[in-house]
């Protein structure tokens, strides 16, 4: 696969969280993990789909601890991880597209 077209499957997966928080913004890098034989993409579309379930895993549990209003201080914190995490994963991808980006701190379910 050249080069433009792996950072832009690339780029789309880690950015398709920015694009709404419904399904739409899983289906992108669903459908491409199956569309793509490339390896780094699929390992890209991988990543941030563990990335997405992570952030809908702590999104819940943090949703459930506002009673405890320690709940808002960490929905504050993920709103701003889920914005930062997806750009530095596509700045990498676009600096270094032969290798796949894997986010710090998260749970790989697939």
């Amino acid at each position: 696969m050249d080069t433009d077209k792996r950072k832009i499957l690339s780029a789309l997966c880690h950015g398709a969280i920015f694009l709404s928080v419904t399904i739409l913004s899983i289906g992108i890098p669903i459908a491409i993990l199956f569309i793509t034989d490339d390896s780094v993409v699929k390992n890209n579309a991988k990543e941030s789909l563990n990335f997405h379930i992570n952030i809908y895993i702590y999104g819940i549990i943090f949703g459930i601890l506002i009673s405890l209003l320690i709940g808002f201080p960490l929905l504050v914190l993920l709103a701003i991880v889920n914005f930062v995490m997806p750009i530095i994963a596509i700045l990498n991808v676009m600096n270094n597209p032969n290798q796949p980006y894997s986010y710090p701190f998260i749970f790989r379910l697939l």
